[in-house]
């Protein structure tokens, strides 16, 4: 499977590329604390994403698409705290709206996956 072709790679690929636009108003001190871990988290995504896809098993991809899951979770946390601690001034809202539709995305996509894999066994 190429990943390229998920929509659900190319909606958290495009998140993790506006995410990082976002985090270039963060100041110099806080650079390498909150923000380099946010970096990590939603590079995490789509990286995790593409390298599931690679899997062939589709209980192998699931494996990955968690670990995508929680990284969603991640990302939305730590966006959260620098909102919350005053360390960025953008409006954050959109991107935690949209860190919101990657997470159903990923969801759903996990259980399509396990109901594909229960009618089979069946």
């Amino acid at each position: 499977m190429n990943f390229k072709e998920l929509k659900i790679w190319e909606r958290s690929y495009q998140l993790t590329f506006v995410g990082y636009k976002i985090l270039c108003e963060v100041s110099f001190e806080e650079k390498f604390g909150i923000t380099s871990q946010l970096k990590k988290a939603l590079a995490s995504i789509p990286s995790n994403i593409a390298e599931g896809a690679s899997r062939s098993s589709d209980k192998g991809f699931m494996r990955f698409l968690h670990i995508a899951f929680g990284s969603a979770f991640e990302a939305e946390t730590q966006f959260m705290l620098l909102k919350d601690l005053h360390l960025i001034k953008t409006d954050i809202s959109s991107i935690l709206i949209e860190i919101n539709e990657v997470q159903k995305m990923i969801a759903s996509f996990i259980r399509n996956l396990k109901s594909k894999n229960q009618i089979v066994k069946a």
